[in-house]
């Protein structure tokens, strides 16, 4: 009985396996061709027969419909068989019989003998290349013709590049592309180019195509009409529409950096938290535009999150235009803090049904309430360092210390490395204005944008912006919105600032309140209105300074990860490892980043009185 959920079984049932088959065993066993004729009208019949009743079977019973073909486990081994001499035989043979009364009759001799030579072909290619996949099997068979008339050229490229695997293993996922591309492909991948800059160095995702034409507009195939999607799967670097590099680094204001480059309409908006496959196609649709654009490349260098599945070290080599590369080294144990107290967004948003926390109505006699914190390493409502580093040599060793070995995968000798303190709300718009001009972009003229703290991933006013109905009347409503100023750029336009008018002179977490123009015109003409307002907002913004506080004092500092670290010896000199091969490059350039990190030198003087006369 046919097993549904086998596709060998199911190619081997086909109609053209079948009659291939009995020609076969005619061959062996001799007899006459009226007697084959008879045998292969028999099979016809009951096979027309067996079509019949299952198209019957599954009109009443569709549960019993046969999965797809391409859903069965044995799939890739399946398609073997239809290079099979009974399965090429079979097809023959039933386009004979379709074109019967087109003359196809006479020639089905030489037509046979066509389809023994292509099998001995295939054949041959199967024997020889048994890692062709499923993919590849399935190309040829789209487009045999195609690949029998090219195959010695074929065979010779693949012969050529047999040792080097990761064009092999490109060559047969594209193989439908490779095919159809050959004459191009061909040129590539035998020129001293392809040799020089891929195989000789066993790169790890060598380029199916030529960058160099890809960034060429004239050339019949190049980057502007070929998909993300495509690009990715054939290796192809990015396309060369960037001026510099941005390594991410966790924990470094990275946030805020993203900030700035979307003020000073630099495109940078491929998201290091995503995949590097995501990565990898945001950067690509934005290169291909005129505007001013960056790669940005992700902190993680190995693929060990999601199976592997994200792909960040494939990123980094499609990274490959020589160009300067720039990021900010910050004292690595308030890289530590900042991990350590970051929340999981996701988490937190879920728990607290941020949008309700950050909506108040006047009219509901409730208390406030803020949204509920849970930080990611702990898994709790409280940051925990032993949780943290738990994970040390994995998950964090990933997320904050691979800057060298970034550096060395990206090969450039340009680089660019700026102090954590020139990008705090001081220093971040002149640090700014000189990047514009070393490296001609556009730099946004307002100051304040600049001067408060962006990314709040300590969980920090993460209640802002906050929505407030506040009810006059049964019949009106004046909302306000409370804000910061970087949150409200594109809100100030429409809007009027009243942050004085309710609370003066002192505003301890810079916040800005912000109301329509009719109804500031509503709440000014009735001075009662305005008071109870007033009074409203301010209760407020108490409770939120609370809650900040709340927040503050939960927090993990730098002074209780140095206590950890003096009582976690193996843990320590992990660390130590860890931070001295991450620091290499500033180390040697920028030895007075390391004098100004008072933290990085407290862990120094640790390390060296616990540590270097250490005796087990």
């Amino acid at each position: 009985m046919l097993n549904p959920n086998s596709a060998i079984e199911r190619v081997k049932n086909h109609l053209a396996y079948k009659l291939g088959q009995t020609v076969i065993e005619h061959r062996h066993n001799g007899g006459g061709y009226i007697a084959l004729f008879k045998k292969l009208y028999k099979i016809k019949k009951q096979h027309k027969k067996e079509q019949k009743i299952y198209q019957q079977i599954i009109q009443v019973f569709p549960q019993l419909k046969y999965p797809s073909l391409e859903t069965c486990l044995d799939y890739s081994e399946a398609l073997r068989y239809k290079f099979h001499l009974s399965y090429i035989l079979g097809e023959v043979l039933i386009k004979a019989y379709q074109n019967w009364y087109k003359g196809a009759g006479f020639k089905l001799k030489n037509n046979i003998k066509k389809a023994d030579k292509e099998f001995q072909i295939f054949r041959e290619i199967l024997k020889e290349f048994k890692e062709l996949n499923g993919e590849a099997l399935k190309a040829i068979q789209d487009n045999k013709q195609l690949f029998l008339k090219e195959f010695p050229r074929i065979k010779n490229i693949l012969k050529i590049h047999q040792n080097y695997q990761p064009i092999m293993n490109n060559i047969f996922h594209n193989f439908n592309y490779f095919i159809k591309n050959f004459d191009l492909i061909e040129e590539w991948l035998l020129s001293d180019k392809f040799k020089e800059k891929y195989k000789k160095e066993n790169h790890p995702y060598p380029s199916l195509l030529d960058p160099k034409k890809l960034n060429d507009e004239n050339e019949k195939i190049n980057y502007h009409n070929i998909s993300a999607e495509l690009a990715w799967e054939m290796n192809l670097p990015l396309p060369e529409n960037y001026e510099f590099i941005w390594l991410y680094h966790s924990g470094s204001g990275s946030g805020a950096m993203y900030k700035f480059f979307s003020l000073c309409e630099v495109n940078a908006n491929a998201y290091a938290w995503e995949s590097g496959i995501k990565m990898y196609k945001t950067m690509y649709c934005y290169m291909l535009t005129n505007t001013y654009s960056i790669a940005v490349a992700p902190t993680v260098v190995e693929d060990i999150f999601y199976n592997g599945k994200y792909m960040y070290r494939k990123l980094l080599y499609m990274i490959t235009k020589d160009v300067p590369i720039l990021w900010i080294a910050r004292d690595p144990i308030s890289v530590l803090k900042t991990g350590i107290n970051h929340i999981n967004v996701e988490k937190t948003y879920e728990l607290s049904n941020i949008n309700k926390a950050r909506h108040f109505s006047s009219s509901l006699k409730s208390n406030f309430n803020f949204p509920k914190l849970y930080y990611g390493y702990s898994e709790d409502n409280k940051p925990s360092i032993y949780k943290f580093f738990l994970d040390l040599n994995n998950i964090h060793e990933q997320t904050c210390f691979t800057t060298q070995r970034r550096l060395e995968l990206l090969k450039s000798n340009n680089y660019d490395c700026i102090e954590f303190n020139n990008i705090n709300i001081k220093n971040a718009f002149n640090t700014f204005k000189i990047l514009s001009k070393k490296y001609k972009f556009k730099c946004f003229e307002d100051q304040l944008a600049f001067q408060e703290r962006i990314d709040h991933c300590d969980g920090s006013l993460l209640a802002l912006p906050t929505v407030i109905d506040f009810h006059v009347n049964k019949d009106n409503i004046i909302k306000l919105i409370i804000t910061k100023y970087n949150l409200s750029l594109t809100l100030n336009r429409n809007m009027v600032d009243i942050t004085k008018e309710i609370i003066g002179q002192k505003n301890i977490m810079n916040i800005i309140i912000l109301i329509s123009k009719n109804d500031y015109k509503v709440a000014m003409y009735d001075k009662d209105v305005f008071n109870d307002i007033k009074k409203y907002v301010n209760n407020y913004i108490l409770e939120l300074e609370n809650n900040e506080l709340r927040i503050k004092n939960n927090a993990v500092t730098e002074k209780d990860i140095l206590d950890f670290l003096k009582t976690n010896r193996t843990i320590r000199i992990t660390l130590k490892q860890l931070i001295d091969e991450n620091l290499k490059y500033v180390k040697k350039y920028h030895p007075e980043y390391l004098e100004t990190w008072k933290y990085y030198q407290e862990f120094e003087k640790m390390c060296k009185e616990l540590d270097e006369n250490h005796v087990e």
